[in-house]
């Protein structure tokens, strides 16, 4: 999950526009007529801060959608505290029979980076939790890397799993059973940059600079098909507040809990003059999880090789997009350019009706 801007001016983005691919109303891996109308099966990895808790609720409130599991990973606060998390929005949506998963308590090398505080210490705006919150012996014994193996293998070729956190679990995943990513329908991840902009270093979004060695794996050794929701795409994507007013203004459990939980750092947002020059609500993980409820979402996509930065002083985490081929590499990640805002106002308000 990407923390405030810091409001740095990065690169010039590339002209790449003729390598631009106009995705319509249906995406390639969907032309094939299989199961037309069928449920989609969705494994969701998250660092559960606010907009975690955002693109669960989407997913939840998505028609024809089956959540498999939930597993956890540290990022916007401590893996304990980010268990806990999943199981309080899941019990606002009455949806607790959905396991959760406890996952990696550290990145890959142990190093931390970033301030964890941005959606509150606790990853929910510190917002007080209800008398009956949810006992966290809920939590499934089966660890969240085992986990990931075992869904997947149990539904070949069915899965589609969403990471809005640091991708720990996933590289930790993809050691323990390197053939996992050819059994994913697709990966969805809200991560990386793209022209160089940072938010936690300088250079650096937050879910690849929590854990750079993490992503890199996961760039380079998930070959499935590979959607990246970036920093500087959410930023230009962003919802208006007075939008953001009307969907908490509902008269729902859902909307009242989500705007005890979003009051911290909606204030932190507001402080900021806003990222990347312009104001606004961004809900960073839900456009990760849009594209993966919703076939028809991402109207224009760019596909290019893709990795990650681990060396540089300043680059450290960066995501490296590589225009000119230079990496000689087959695989090309789906980066997110224009969405359907209209659809994305829609199933955001549906999540807390």
């Amino acid at each position: 999950m990407s923390s405030k801007s810091k409001k740095r001016k990065g690169t010039e983005q590339m002209d790449a526009e003729q390598n631009s691919q106009k995705k319509q109303l249906q995406s390639p891996q969907n032309s094939k007529k299989k199961g037309f109308g069928a449920m989609k099966k969705l494994l969701l990895d998250v660092d559960c801060g606010v907009d975690d808790a955002q693109a669960i609720m989407l997913a939840l409130a998505a028609p024809k959608v089956e959540i498999l599991g939930i597993t956890c990973v540290h990022g916007n606060t401590t893996v304990d505290n980010v268990y806990k998390n999943v199981l309080r929005v899941l019990k606002t949506c009455n949806k607790l029979e959905i396991p959760v998963y406890k996952g990696a308590a550290k990145s890959i090398l142990g190093i931390k980076v970033g301030d964890e505080n941005f959606h509150g210490k606790d990853g929910l705006g510190d917002a007080p939790d209800d008398a009956d919150a949810p006992d966290a012996k809920k939590i499934q014994e089966e660890n969240a890397v085992s986990a990931i193996i075992r869904i997947v293998n149990k539904n070949p070729g069915e899965v589609s799993l969403v990471a809005t956190g640091p991708l720990t679990n996933l590289a930790l995943a993809v050691r323990m059973d390197p053939t996992l990513p050819g059994k994913l329908k697709g990966l969805y991840i809200m991560g990386g940059n793209t022209e160089s902009r940072g938010n936690t270093t300088v250079c650096g979004e937050f879910n690849f600079a929590a854990d750079p060695e993490a992503a890199y794996v996961v760039l380079n050794d998930y070959q499935c098909e590979t959607h990246l929701a970036c920093w500087e795409f959410t930023c230009y994507n962003k919802l208006p507040w007075e939008f953001c007013d009307a969907w908490l203004g509902q008269d729902s459990n859902k909307a009242r809990f989500m705007a005890k939980i979003f009051r911290h750092s909606m204030e932190e947002s507001k402080k900021d003059s806003g990222s990347l020059n312009s104001t606004g609500f961004i809900s960073c993980d839900s456009f990760a999880m849009a594209a993966a409820v919703d076939d028809s979402f991402v109207t224009e996509s760019d596909r290019y090789p893709v990795s990650v930065e681990l060396a540089g002083t300043h680059t450290r985490g960066m995501m490296i997009v590589d225009t000119q081929g230079l990496l000689n590499k087959t695989h090309k990640a789906c980066i997110m350019k224009k969405v359907d805002m209209g659809k994305f106002e829609k199933m955001m308000m549906a999540a807390l009706k």
